[in-house]
């Protein structure tokens, strides 16, 4: 969000000036966006007329409750405000004008927000910071419930899209596809992926057969994808003693899941990594010790036999753990919200000035920091305050700090729309 009152109000009279300057030239830089490129890129959603649309607007606040007939009125709309942000419901509603207890819900898409901002990656201690809005406490990395200094629970947070937590949030996506499509049975023409412009992914299930579940059947549906309640027990494990019978990679459901994320497990556990299991030295120093041959035959039909001597109980355990590694790490708040607002496709993103895209065929080679990039052409000339490395397109940039530099305007944009930059070109 780029709003006036957010901006200034802890800023001087300088401070102020200099954001209204980089503020209004994105306004302008947006708004030159959507005039040439708003009527060939901006996708319709499914059922236009009966879709609510808000939008965040660079004067400051959100606008809300709007609807459009067609495509065309949405596209005049866009290139008459060049809006930061553009939302549109994932709700279908008899009167998407209407306040909301007064629109008469008709159904809503499924839709699923993964971010890497929920994601704990090691790289945020590099490129991330938070301050406290009441004290002035700053701090790298992730963003804590509560001020180490003066307890209190808000934060202005700086956070960047780097390659790392980009593909790991590509990595919770991918899982998720997998999930609706090979558990719940979704065809793939059903699910549409999208990168979200900033550091993650949407994903929407558009069929018929979801658009009526309420919020508590949509919580089953959450529940199922992050393993909630999930008790290994009951998927297919036998133990008799010393001995194990146990799920295979080739079964369906969590059972399979559970094969396949102890397999995942194993190939990267480490000493540490078991101890904090609870097992044993010498059932860690057997485990590892015949660690390869145990994964170049975990496609066998129960492959928890495969070595004698470790008793059922530290499998479970080993079990229940690998099992984690098949979850989605989704927003479960979004996917349960049936009235919920969702990024415009083709849209630009107000804190990066990347595009949300749709990603039409394979996930694995997606390249979001080249294929989102909305401003291909020129550069532009601006002070940076500070900024981590960077990559944007082929090339890397950064890191930044108090200096003048003439850049792509994509990664000028970036920088701008993060409030790490001012810019020196008119416009």
């Amino acid at each position: 969000m780029i709003a006036y009152q957010k901006i200034y109000s802890s800023y001087d009279t300088i401070d102020y000036c200099r954001a209204m300057k980089r503020t209004t030239f994105i306004h302008e830089m947006f708004r030159k966006y959507y005039q040439n490129e708003a009527s060939s890129v901006l996708m319709e959603p499914p059922k236009i007329e009966r879709r609510e649309f808000g939008f965040i607007m660079f004067e400051g606040g959100m606008l809300r409750h709007k609807s459009f007939r067609s495509k065309d009125e949405l596209v005049t709309f866009m290139r008459d405000f060049a809006p930061s942000d553009a939302y549109y419901s994932c709700a279908y509603y008899e009167n998407p004008e209407a306040e909301m207890d007064e629109k008469g819900w008709l159904g809503a898409d499924l839709v699923f927000d993964i971010d890497a901002d929920h994601i704990r990656t090691p790289c945020k201690k590099v490129h991330d910071s938070w301050i406290c809005t009441n004290c002035g406490f700053a701090g790298r990395g992730y963003t804590p419930e509560k001020c180490p200094s003066c307890g209190m629970e808000k934060f202005e947070e700086k956070t960047w899209p780097c390659e790392v937590c980009l593909e790991t949030a590509k990595d919770e996506a991918i899982k998720l596809i997998d999930i609706l499509t090979a558990d719940f049975g979704f065809s793939p023409k059903e699910v549409k992926v999208y990168f979200s412009g900033h550091r993650g992914y949407h994903i929407h299930v558009e069929s018929e057969s979801i658009q009526e579940l309420d919020s508590m059947a949509r919580k089953e549906i959450v529940d199922y994808i992050i393993g909630l309640g999930l008790d290994v027990n009951f998927h297919g494990f036998n133990v008799y003693g010393s001995s194990i019978m146990g799920p295979s990679l080739d079964d369906s459901g969590w059972r399979g899941r559970i094969a396949k994320g102890t397999y995942e497990f194993l190939l990267r556990a480490s000493v540490d990594d078991l101890k904090k299991l609870g097992l044993r030295r010498k059932t860690i120093e057997k485990l590892l010790s015949q660690k390869d041959y145990i994964l170049e035959n975990w496609g066998r039909r129960n492959p928890w036999a495969l070595l004698k001597g470790i008793v059922g109980k530290n499998w479970i355990k080993i079990a229940e753990y690998g099992a984690r590694f098949q979850t989605s790490q989704i927003d479960t708040v979004v996917t349960t919200d049936i009235h919920r607002l969702i990024r415009l496709s083709e849209s630009l993103h107000g804190k990066t000035g990347f595009r949300k895209i749709q990603i039409q065929n394979d996930i694995e080679g997606f390249d979001p920091l080249k294929e989102a990039i909305a401003f291909h052409h020129g550069t532009l000339k601006v002070f940076v305050s500070e900024a981590p490395k960077l990559r944007v397109g082929e090339e890397t940039y950064g890191p930044f700090k108090e200096c003048k530099v003439e850049l792509p305007t994509a990664v000028a944009m970036l920088l701008l729309c993060k409030g790490a930059a001012e810019v020196l070109n008119d416009v």
